[in-house]
């Protein structure tokens, strides 16, 4: 899953986006609302952490804006401003949470989780397909009920084809969900993470395999 995080002290931002990072999320960053508002055109994003004092304006200017387009993205506020007139403004704007500064990052992770476990968002409790269940607030694979440990790329590759399985995910999908702005990636970068998926779900004793559909991408099936 990929987020965005909007947030102009750039310490901050940094450490914020290790944090997501360490909990499986791709993370991009943008330190103004002019940056943001190019990002959210260009990406299909998950959820953004939104600052709202910005250097070129408020973050709920960014919100009522995102809201009026007609936007469902969940937002979570991380700021400052700890007034209850504040937070009454903020979730009136169309925040799904608001968090304040200085804060736990085990907290925003949590919290984001959260959002995206609300009925129509990204975050289901458990995906499965086969004898393969992926518990995705664990970050946890198994198969045929036994444990399997698997790097960070692969079971977000394996996410994103768990929940449309059955169904071909494009290859730029993929790529857009798996990498954020500024990743390494290569001609052949989803191939070679494809290959290296396959090869550990044929080695954990998987009844599901990737099939590739030529010019188009990838599908999650039996086969």
């Amino acid at each position: 899953m990929r987020l965005l995080v909007i947030e102009d002290n750039r310490r901050l931002a940094t450490h914020v986006a290790k944090g997501c990072r360490q909990a499986g999320f791709a993370v991009d960053l943008c330190h103004d609302l002019e940056a943001a508002r190019a990002a959210v055109e260009a990406v299909n994003y998950d959820a953004v952490i939104l600052d709202l004092s910005l250097p070129d304006g408020d973050g709920l200017e960014f919100l009522a804006r995102l809201r009026r387009s007609g936007s469902d993205l969940p937002v979570l506020i991380l700021t400052a401003r700890d007034r209850v007139g504040d937070r009454v403004a903020g979730l009136d704007t169309g925040a799904d949470d608001y968090l304040l500064k200085p804060f736990a990052m085990e907290e925003v992770v949590a919290r984001l989780r959260a959002l995206l476990r609300r009925p129509g968002q990204a975050l289901g409790l458990q995906l499965t397909a086969g004898n393969v269940t992926f518990d995705t607030v664990a970050r946890e694979v198994s198969v045929g009920g036994a444990p399997f440990v698997m790097s960070r790329r692969e079971t977000d590759l394996l996410e994103i084809l768990l929940r449309r399985q059955g169904r071909v995910v494009p290859k730029d999908s993929i790529e857009e969900k798996l990498y954020a702005f500024g990743d390494e990636v290569s001609s052949n970068s989803i191939e070679v993470a494809v290959h290296r998926l396959r090869k550990r779900l044929a080695e954990a004793g998987a009844d599901i395999e990737v099939h590739t559909m030529r010019g188009i991408g990838y599908m999650l099936g039996a086969p």
